[in-house]
C-alpha cells in the first residue's frame, strides 16, 4: 500500500465502500445504454428511429451521437467525483465502458471538447481529454488538440435547455483546419449544446461530418 492510501484512503465514488473509486458492483449496476438508440442522437427509444421527439427540428452541426451510459444519479455521482477530485484513473474504466456500447467510429481523428481554463487549473486535468487519450489507444485513432474555447462562460449547470445553446454558441474555435470526418469527445452529453457547439467549429474548419462520443448521456424523464 503506498503512502497516498494511507493518508487518503480511497472509497468507490457511488456507494462510498472502501477500496477502487468504482467498485465492482456499482459498475455492474451503471445504467447501459443499449439499442434501440436513435439514429442522430442517441436518445433510447421504443423501437430504431432516425429522429426522435428530442432532436427532431433542431438543426445539430454533428451526424450523430453515443453514449455507453445514462446519466443517473449514481453515475452523477461517479462524473462528479472524476472531475471534482482529480481521479484520472476513471477515465480507463470509462473508455472500456464506452467501447462496450460504441463500435469503433468511421473517423479520421478524435478530437476533445475544450476545457475552460480556470476549472481546468483548479481541476489539474481535463477528463474529457483523458477519455479521449483512452479512445484513441483502444481505436488506434489520433486525438487531435483542435478545439479551443473563445471565452470563458458560466455553468451549464442549472440552465434551462434554450439557455444551455445560448450560452455555449460561438464559444469554442478551430486552430486549424480539422480532417474531412471526427469525432467530438465529451464526458457527458446533457442537452447536446456543448457537442454542437464542438461541431460547428469542426465544420466551419473544414469537417464534413462530425460524430459525438460521451460517457454518459443523459435520459428525458430519468432522475
Amino acid at each position: 500500500m503506498q503512502l497516498l492510501d494511507l493518508l487518503l484512503p480511497q472509497r468507490c465514488l457511488v456507494c462510498s465502500l472502501p477500496g477502487l473509486a468504482l467498485c465492482a458492483a456499482c459498475l455492474g449496476a451503471l445504467p447501459r445504454l443499449a439499442s434501440p438508440l436513435c439514429e442522430r442522437c442517441g436518445a433510447p427509444t421504443q423501437w430504431p428511429v432516425e429522429r426522435c421527439r428530442e432532436c427532431a427540428g433542431r438543426q445539430l452541426a454533428f451526424r450523430w451521437a453515443r453514449a455507453a451510459v445514462a446519466y443517473d444519479a449514481a453515475v452523477r455521482r461517479l462524473v462528479s467525483g472524476w472531475k471534482e477530485r482529480g481521479l484520472r484513473g476513471v477515465a480507463p474504466v470509462a473508455a472500456e465502458l464506452v467501447v462496450e456500447a460504441v463500435p469503433r467510429p468511421p473517423v479520421d481523428a478524435l478530437v476533445t471538447v475544450p476545457s475552460d481554463p480556470d476549472r481546468g487549473l483548479r481541476r489539474g486535468h481535463h477528463p474529457a481529454a483523458g477519455l479521449a487519450r483512452e479512445l484513441g489507444l483502444v481505436w488506434a485513432l489520433p486525438v487531435l488538440p483542435l478545439l479551443v474555447r473563445t471565452r470563458g462562460r458560466p455553468r451549464q449547470r442549472g440552465l434551462s435547455l434554450h439557455e444551455r445553446r445560448r450560452n455555449v454558441a460561438g464559444a469554442a474555435v478551430a486552430r486549424e483546419r480539422a480532417p474531412p470526418r471526427v469525432a467530438v469527445v465529451d464526458d457527458v452529453y446533457t442537452s447536446g449544446a456543448t457537442a454542437g457547439a464542438a461541431a460547428s467549429a469542426l465544420r466551419a474548419a473544414g469537417a464534413r461530418e462530425v460524430g459525438v462520443v460521451t460517457f454518459a448521456r443523459a435520459v428525458r424523464g430519468l432522475r
